[in-house]
């Protein structure tokens, strides 16, 4: 497909609908060279489709000797909606930390709490 047939597709109101889910199941080849499908969480950004991992999953040692993947997103009654997605797979690794105040402090704040345990149990 051409990159405006693709963004036909996408712009549809199914499709939207579709991507605004949560989940998608990825396809990928294994580095053992079976096939696996997962289902896994992501974010449509409006040009691309984010998931995200952790750095020690054992999918991105496939990813990055297959990158060619497959996609799909679909509702759980019928008649199904589903969107099928083909392409190749980007990896960009990339540090986050949630700060949410309750069960986890900016670092500023986590030294400073180390600091004065520390004096504390001295």
């Amino acid at each position: 497909m051409q990159p405006h047939e693709i963004a036909e597709v996408l712009s549809r109101p199914y499709s939207q609908e579709l991507l605004a889910r949560d989940v998608t199941r990825l396809a990928y080849v294994a580095t053992d060279g079976t096939p696996r499908c997962v289902p896994i969480a992501f974010a449509w950004s409006g040009t691309e489709l984010v998931l995200c991992t952790s750095k020690n999953a054992p999918k991105l040692p496939a990813l990055r000797a297959h990158p060619t993947v497959a996609l799909t997103i679909d509702t759980e009654v019928h008649p199904p909606k589903i969107l099928l997605i083909r392409g190749e797979v980007e990896l960009d690794e990339v540090d986050a930390k949630l700060i949410d105040f309750e069960t986890t402090l900016p670092t500023a704040v986590e030294e400073l709490v180390r600091e004065r345990e520390a004096r504390q149990n001295a």
